[in-house]
């Protein structure tokens, strides 16, 4: 018996030897993610904003390093023309360039603030709502924009108007964005009404026809009905034609 479980124990060993350490090493970074986040559920929301301020500013920070070292040349090459010269609009511009353009711990600070801001925010409304929506979104978008415009200085001398500019422009950005993201990971409601009919023609290697039966409307509940006739006049030749009638009679039950 004790043997038993040494042979069982060599061959896990052995298995675990041979696996690929790239696979080990994202099983056990998903460990401890579901860990983290199993932890932080637990936690009372002033703890849960913190934790997740904290998180998304550390992110932040650094993707705003690595692109503030990769336009510090492109961004030194530049002249800076004298402030004196500039006009309002101009020196707006300018601002908004040096915002997006600057040193890398500037970049590592203004990022910092934006996605820290932007996921405490977001924690925020998820706990108050309960749900994570379009509005809770823009919520969390409009204050990080609004922060952003603030630490960076961008858009000129009037920070709060800028402030308030820059966070709708985010919120309807973000807006956009989840209300496209959500229209993706749904299936087109059409294709519900197509689901036995799609199967049937992969089955029978004719999956090339479900346009025809969109463009005549041939909903899952025609299946029973179909006829000859109604194939034909969405254009179906006669050979896939015989095959599908042949088909929905051999299941005629299961329709």
């Amino acid at each position: 018996m004790e043997g038993g479980k040494e042979q069982g124990m060599l061959v896990v060993t052995g298995l675990m030897a041979h696996q690929n350490p790239l696979e080990q090493l994202q099983a056990k970074f998903k460990e401890v993610e579901n860990g983290f986040k199993a932890w932080l559920d637990k936690q009372s929301m002033p703890v849960e904003a913190a934790v997740v301020t904290a998180t998304g500013a550390v992110q932040g920070a650094a993707i705003g390093a690595l692109m503030g070292t990769l336009t510090k040349d492109v961004s030194s090459s530049f002249p800076t023309p004298p402030q004196a010269s500039l006009n309002h609009q101009a020196m707006a511009s300018l601002k908004q360039a040096q915002a997006l353009s600057g040193a890398p711990w500037v970049q590592a600070r203004n990022f910092a603030v934006m996605t820290g801001v932007n996921a405490g925010l977001a924690c925020v409304m998820k706990r108050l709502r309960g749900k994570e929506d379009v509005q809770s979104s823009m919520v969390a978008a409009f204050g990080s924009g609004a922060m952003f415009s603030l630490v960076s200085g961008m858009g000129g001398p009037n920070q709060a108007a800028n402030a308030v500019t820059s966070g709708l422009f985010f919120a309807l950005i973000q807006g956009v964005l989840f209300q496209f993201g959500q229209k993706l990971s749904q299936p087109a409601v059409e294709d519900m009404y197509y689901s036995r009919t799609r199967s049937m023609l992969n089955s029978l290697g004719l999956q090339n026809y479900e346009k025809n039966f969109k463009k005549g409307l041939l909903t899952d509940n025609t299946l029973p009905l179909l006829t000859d006739s109604a194939l034909r006049d969405v254009k179906i030749p006669p050979g896939p034609r015989l095959l599908i009638l042949d088909h929905v009679q051999s299941f005629s039950s299961t329709f």
